[in-house]
C-alpha cells in the first residue's frame, strides 16, 4: 500500500497539484479559524485575562460559533451604495491571498504552480488586494469608509515598494526569481574561503535571514503594513474612522474582509518563510524519510507549517504589544526611512554579489 502510494505520488504530477489545492482551499480557511481563536487566547495571556473558554474545550469552537453568528446575521446592503462594487470588494479581499498561496512551494514536490518568475507573480496578484479596500470604501458612499479606503490605498502602495525591493535583493542573492529555487539556494550550505561547508550550522546560516538581515527586517515591517495589522492598522482606526473601509458591511460580507486579513497574514508569513527562513528545509532533516516520498513530503510540509505558525504568533504578539502609529509617522517611516534603506540595501547586495563571483 505504501509502495503504491509512493509510486503514485512520484509519477503523477496532478496528484501533488491536487494535494496543494486541498491545502490552499481547505487548510488555509481552517487555519484562519484557528488564528481567530489563537489571537484571542494570546491577547488574553498578554493582558492577564482568561480568553474564550466556554464554547468547546479551551474555547476551540468559538470561531465556529462566530461563523454561525455571521451566517445568521441580517445581510444589509444600504440603498445609497454602488451595489456592484460594494459586492465585489469583499471577494477581492479573499481571492489574492489564496492565489498567492497557490504559488508557494510547501515542500520539494508539493506545490500547485512552480512559476519561473514566481516572485513577480506573487506581487502581481497581491497588489490586487488594495482594490478591495479602496472599492469597499468608495462604493459605500460614506465619508468614514471613504477615508479608510484612501488611507488603505496610500499605505499599501507605499509599503509595496519597499516590500518588493527587499524581496528583489533576496532574489539577487539567490540568483533566481523562482520561489522553489530561492529555497533550494538556502539549503546548499556555505562557501567560506573557497571551501564548501555542508554541516548542520552551515545549512542554518545559509538562510537568507542571515545573508539578508536588513532585507528581512524591511520585508517584515512592510508585511505588517501590507496586512493592515497593528501598529499599522490605520485604515480601520476605530478612534476616528469608526470601522474604516468596512463600516457599511455586515454579515458574511464583513466576514470576508475579516477572512481576507487573516489569509493575507498567512500568505505574508509563508512568503517570508520561503524567502528568508529556508522554506521546507531544516538543517538537512527534511530528507530524513528519503525512502518514502509521501512521508518526506509530509515532514517538509510540517517543517514549513511550523515556521509559518511561529511567524503568525509574532504577528499576534506585536499587535497586543505595540501602540498604533499616527498616520504621518506611518507614511514618514515608509517614504523617508524604509524605501531609501531598501534601495541602499539592494545596491549593497548587487555590489556584494559581483565581488563574490
Amino acid at each position: 500500500m505504501t509502495t503504491w502510494l509512493s509510486d503514485l505520488w512520484t509519477e503523477n504530477h496532478w496528484v501533488r497539484v491536487l494535494a496543494g489545492v486541498l491545502i490552499v482551499g481547505n487548510l488555509v480557511p481552517g487555519l484562519v479559524a484557528f488564528l481567530v481563536w489563537l489571537e484571542r487566547r494570546v491577547a488574553a495571556w498578554i493582558q492577564d485575562r482568561v480568553g474564550p473558554n466556554r464554547v468547546g474545550p479551551f474555547g476551540l469552537l468559538q470561531s465556529i460559533a462566530d461563523l454561525v453568528k455571521f451566517i445568521f446575521k441580517e445581510d444589509v446592503t444600504p440603498g445609497h451604495v454602488n451595489k456592484p462594487m460594494f459586492l465585489l470588494a469583499p471577494a477581492l479581499a479573499v481571492i489574492p491571498p489564496l492565489v498567492v498561496m497557490s504559488l508557494i512551494p510547501f515542500s520539494e514536490n508539493l506545490y500547485i504552480a512552480d512559476v519561473d518568475a514566481g516572485i513577480l507573480a506573487v506581487f502581481a496578484f497581491s497588489s490586487i488586494g488594495v482594490y478591495a479596500l479602496a472599492l469597499g470604501g468608495w462604493s459605500s458612499n460614506s465619508k468614514y469608509a471613504l477615508l479608510g479606503g484612501v488611507r488603505a490605498s496610500a499605505q499599501m502602495v507605499s509599503y509595496e515598494i519597499c516590500l518588493g525591493l527587499s524581496a528583489l535583493a533576496a532574489c539577487i542573492c539567490a540568483g533566481s526569481l523562482r520561489l522553489k529555487g530561492i529555497v533550494i539556494d538556502q539549503s546548499d550550505g556555505l562557501l567560506v574561503a573557497g571551501i564548501h561547508h555542508d554541516g548542520f550550522l552551515a545549512k542554518f546560516f545559509d538562510w537568507n535571514l542571515w545573508k539578508q538581515p536588513v532585507g528581512a527586517v524591511i520585508f517584515m515591517v512592510a508585511g505588517f503594513a501590507e496586512t493592515n495589522r497593528l501598529p499599522f492598522d490605520l485604515p480601520e482606526a476605530e478612534s476616528e474612522l469608526a470601522a474604516g473601509y468596512h463600516t457599511e458591511y455586515s454579515s458574511m460580507k464583513f466576514a470576508l474582509f475579516f477572512l481576507g486579513e487573516y489569509a493575507a497574514m498567512v500568505a505574508i508569513s509563508s512568503l517570508f518563510v520561503t524567502m528568508y527562513l529556508g522554506g521546507w528545509t531544516l538543517f538537512g532533516l527534511e530528507h530524513s524519510f528519503g525512502g518514502s516520498p509521501v512521508l518526506q513530503a509530509a515532514l517538509q510540509v510540517g517543517i514549513f507549517a511550523g515556521k509559518v505558525m511561529t511567524l503568525l504568533f509574532v504577528f499576534i504578539w506585536i499587535r497586543w504589544t505595540l501602540p498604533r502609529f499616527r498616520y504621518d509617522q506611518l507614511m514618514r517611516l515608509g517614504w523617508s526611512r524604509l524605501i531609501p534603506l531598501s534601495i541602499a540595501w539592494l545596491v549593497v547586495t548587487v555590489v556584494g554579489k559581483e565581488l563574490l563571483r
